[in-house]
Formats: structure tokens, C-alpha cells, sequence
């Protein structure tokens, strides 16, 4: 049967202008860096930076409002189909977005006037790669083929494997040398298990790839569960979850804070989402045409459920644990990171069709939980940056007597932490109400035990740093810092609160619009 192409019209442009914005402006910084005077300084190229992610989020935010206008109003929303069904723009993409844009703004706004000890000396190349890198995930956010999945996987690696390695020095180029080296393993694990979606489907288009696997489960059984466990492996290392998360720690410590940031929520959110599109679209979208069938296809879907969740209970417990032992302050900010990815696997696998009790809010959970998260470790980065500048020590000890020092950074740096343990009134405790509320709602008791039993463990680590700052005495000096991270510690502790006493007011919205089988099911 031939494939009917439909040419990309003008219209189509004004659809993809958020990440026509970023490209844009990554060439536009590039060639202004080849001519502007070296001896001119290169923060104009980060102000440039911040000024496209804020259009592109405008853009972004213009479609939300339309769509959310629409419905309103009684009308039907569509899903956006672009390039043969290989881009598509729904709301899942776009709330995505959202988030991967103002933590992306939220990072360069970080990086303008740091500290010299922050080590970004090439500061026009950090600020036109870190473009491209946030222009990957995008993509990830609204890729509908293995193809564009695979692109936007490795535009946002081979960019950060660079920025890793940007201060050149022995220990900066030593991680993104191990960065480079299992990254570029976890890719060939993505490639090696799409290939086989690819030759039991004959399909890249992941809706075709899901019907397929559908139609002939059965015969497909063996190849199905081992390119899901590949692409999990792979995903896994992507996003630093245990047993795949030993490089974490290390490359955090070894790369300028303003890029460790960039990791631990850019780069982890992007093959989070990579991890959502394939589990819904491929694996989970289950029909069957008889009672036999149904019953075969749900066995198989409890399985690769189980095996989601086993991987979130581990990383749950191995990152609350290993950050009981750790007092170098990126270095527990990265086992933070694994404990937080195994709160988010959770969402993802949740079954939404076993025994009667479906669970239909993985999306609004995972994205809730996702934003408490950016918003509290954006602004722990942001704190230590300020802090890091009047101290060559990487350790908690360096908090020492802030609260004496600089009595708001001690408050802030509190709340950041207090999210992070899922205290109430703050946002990351509502995040994990809500996924746990989840996983007692489809019968996955077992895993909500996992998830209060590492909270309640993870007080101890997050406790610490409140411990350094108001129980012991350190350097008396004031902490100085510039305005790019005051603004960003401030946007940060509204973001944390916010979310915290108003959750209902986003979670509406991503209700109002979106669905799993209009958004995400859609062909």
C-alpha cells in the first residue's frame, strides 16, 4: 500500500516555532561568537540564550492557552500530525515543554555572572550547545517515530558529553570521558532494542509499531520482553537509575555546577519522557480482539509493569542509602537525583488496566512531580553556587553557619531540601501524595511501602544540610552573590511553595486537555 506524504506547509512552521526559535538562535550566537572581539565579554551570548528560551516558552505557553480556551468552549481538540506522523504535538508534548524550557532558563539565568570557581570559561560555546540540547528533548517530548526518538536522544547526548568535559581540566575531561563512554553504551542498548520493535513490526512509526505488537503477541512474546529489557538498560543509564547509576555521582562532581543541573533535570527529564513515550505508545497500549487475546496481552503488561516497578524500588532504595554515607555536596545531589528517578519510573508504570482499577492519572502524577523537582534542585544548585564562590571545599561543611551568615539563603536552601524529603506544604511532598495515592489506587501496595519507607530514610540526608546550617558555626564573612542567582534561588522557592499550596491549579488544567488515549493514542 503506498504512503501518502503530505508536504510541510507554512501553517506547519508556526506549529514547530518553539523549536524553530532555539535553532535559530544557536546559529545566531555561533556566528556572533566568530565575530564579535574576543576581548568582549561573552555574557551577551547567554542573555541572547535566555531571551529564545523565553520565546520559545512563550510559544509554547500561546498553544496551552488556545487549547484550554477551546475546550472551554465546548470545542474538540486535535492532535497536530507533522512529517508523516513522525512529530506530533499534543498536550503532552507541550506541558512537557513547558517544564524543559523553564528549567532550561532557569539554568542559563543561573550561569550568567557565576563565580569564577563555577568553571564555565567557554561561556558562548556552553551557551549555543546547551540550545541544541534542550532542542533534543523537545523533541523527545514530541516524537511519534523511532527515528526522530533516536535524533532528539543524541542531539541532547552528544551535547552534554561536550559541555561535560567544557573546563578542561583533568577531572572535568576524565568524567565526560566515562560520561561519553557509557552514554554512547546506553545508546547502542536504545538502537539495539528499537531494532528489534522494528523488524517484529516492519514499522518506525511507533502507533504502527504498538498495533502490530498488539496483533501478534503471541508469536512476538520472547522478542517483546527483550526489547523491552534493552531499551530499559538503556534508559536506565540515560537517567541514572540503579543498578546503571555509578557514573552519576562522579560526572555531577566533575562538571561546573550550572551543567550538573543541566543533568540532573534537562537530560534526566528528556529520557524520562523518551521512557514514557515508548511504555504507552508501544508496550501498554493494549487491545485484543477476543477474551484469550485480552487475557495473554494483560499478562504480558502486568509483567513489563512489575519490571518498571522492581527498577524504581531499587533506585529508590539505593540512592536514599548511598546518600546516608556521602557529605560532598554534588555528589548527594546526584544520589538524590536516583532515589527522585525512582519516585518518577513510578507513574510510568503504574497498570492502568489490572484488576479493575484503572489509573488514568499517570501523566498529570509524573508531570506534577516532575516540576516539584526541577524547581527544588535547580535552586539547591543555585544556593551552592553562591555558597561554593567563598570556599574551595565540595562538602556539606561548606553550609556551615549560613543561617548566620545569609539568614534568606539558609531559609531557601531549607525548602529546597524540605521538597526534596516531601514535607507537607511544600511541593514535593504533594507530588508524592499524589503518586502514592496512585499506586494504592491500582493495588501496587508493595511499592507504595518502598516509597514512605525512603522517604522517611531520605530526612537523614536532606536534615544535614539544615544541620550545617543552623547547629554549627562556620565562616563569619557575608555571602555575596550577583543577581542572576538571587533571581533564581527567588523563582525557585516560589516555584517549590506555589506548587505546594495551590497543586490544584496546573493539575486542572492538564485534566481539562489531556488524555491517554486522545493525546497519546492518537494516530
Amino acid at each position: 500500500m503506498d504512503t501518502i506524504v503530505q508536504p510541510l506547509q507554512w501553517s506547519d512552521l508556526a506549529v514547530l516555532a518553539p523549536e524553530l526559535t532555539l535553532v535559530l538562535a544557536a546559529i545566531i550566537i555561533t556566528l556572533l561568537d566568530l565575530f564579535v572581539p574576543k576581548k568582549w565579554n561573552r555574557e551577551w551570548s547567554g542573555v541572547l540564550s535566555l531571551l529564545s528560551l523565553g520565546a520559545a516558552l512563550g510559544f509554547v505557553i500561546w498553544t496551552i492557552v488556545d487549547r484550554i480556551a477551546l475546550v472551554q468552549q465546548g470545542g474538540t481538540l486535535e492532535t497536530i500530525q507533522l512529517l508523516n506522523h513522525s512529530y506530533r504535538v499534543d498536550d503532552f508534548a507541550l506541558w512537557i515543554k513547558v517544564l524543559l524550557l523553564i528549567g532550561a532558563a532557569l539554568i542559563v539565568l543561573m550561569s550568567l555572572k557565576a563565580p569564577a570557581n563555577a568553571n564555565l570559561g567557554h561561556r558562548s560555546e556552553y551557551y549555543y550547545l546547551l540550545l541544541p540540547a534542550v532542542l533534543g528533548a523537545m523533541m523527545l517530548a514530541s516524537a511519534g517515530d523511532l527515528i526522530t526518538l533516536f535524533i532528539g536522544l543524541e542531539l541532547i547526548s552528544i551535547t552534554t558529553y561536550i559541555l561535560v568535559g567544557i573546563k578542561k581540566d583533568s577531572r572535568g575531561l576524565e568524567g565526560a570521558f566515562k560520561y561519553l563512554v557509557l552514554g554512547g553504551a546506553a545508546s547502542a542498548f536504545i538502537l539495539y532494542g528499537m531494532s528489534f520493535l522494528y523488524g517484529m513490526s516492519g514499522s518506525t512509526n511507533l502507533m504502527e509499531i504498538g498495533r502490530m505488537l498488539n496483533l501478534h503477541a503471541a508469536a512476538y512474546e520472547p522478542l517483546i520482553y527483550v526489547s523491552f529489557v534493552l531499551l530499559l538498560v538503556g534508559i536506565g543509564f540515560k537517567i541514572a537509575s540503579a543498578p546503571f547509576h555509578m557514573w552519576a555521582p562522579e560526572v555531577y562532581e566533575a562538571s561546573p555546577s550550572p551543567i550538573a543541573s543541566l543533568l540532573a533535570v534537562i537530560a534526566k527529564a528528556a529520557s524520562l519522557v523518551l521512557l514514557f513515550r515508548l511504555a504507552f505508545n508501544v508496550f501498554l497500549r493494549l487491545t485484543a480482539a477476543d477474551d484469550q487475546a485480552s487475557d495473554q496481552l494483560l499478562f504480558l503488561y502486568q509483567d513489563l509493569s512489575t519490571i518498571m516497578l522492581v527498577l524504581a524500588a531499587v533506585s529508590m532504595i539505593v540512592g536514599t542509602t548511598m546518600a546516608l554515607r556521602e557529605h560532598r555536596v554534588k555528589r548527594v545531589l546526584a544520589l538524590s537525583g536516583i532515589a527522585n528517578t525512582g519516585y518518577l519510573l513510578v507513574p510510568i508504570a503504574l497498570n492502568m488496566l489490572g484488576a479493575g482499577t484503572p489509573y488514568s492519572d499517570s501523566f498529570a502524577s509524573f508531570w506534577y512531580y516532575l516540576a516539584a523537582y526541577l524547581f527544588a534542585v535547580i535552586g539547591a544548585f543555585a544556593v551552592w553556587i553562591i555558597v561554593e564562590r567563598q570556599s574551595s571545599m565540595r562538602e556539606q561543611s561548606t553550609f556551615a553557619g549560613l543561617y548566620h551568615r545569609s539568614p534568606w539563603l539558609a531559609l531557601a536552601m531549607t525548602v529546597f531540601m524540605l521538597s526534596l524529603a516531601g514535607i507537607p506544604i511544600t511541593a514535593g511532598f504533594v507530588g508524592k501524595l499524589y503518586i502514592l495515592l496512585g499506586a494504592l489506587a491500582t493495588k501496587a501496595l508493595w511499592i507504595a511501602v518502598v516509597m514512605m519507607l525512603t522517604s522517611a530514610v531520605s530526612f537523614y540526608v536532606y536534615f544535614g544540610f539544615m544541620r550545617q546550617m543552623y547547629m554549627r558555626q562556620g565562616e563569619r564573612d557575608k555571602v555575596g552573590f550577583a543577581f542572576p542567582q538571587q533571581a533564581v534561588v527567588v523563582l525557585c522557592l516560589a516555584g517549590v511553595i506555589g506548587l505546594g499550596l495551590i497543586p490544584n491549579l496546573p493539575l486542572n488544567w492538564i485534566h481539562l486537555v489531556f488524555s491517554v488515549p486522545a493525546d497519546i493514542f492518537t494516530q
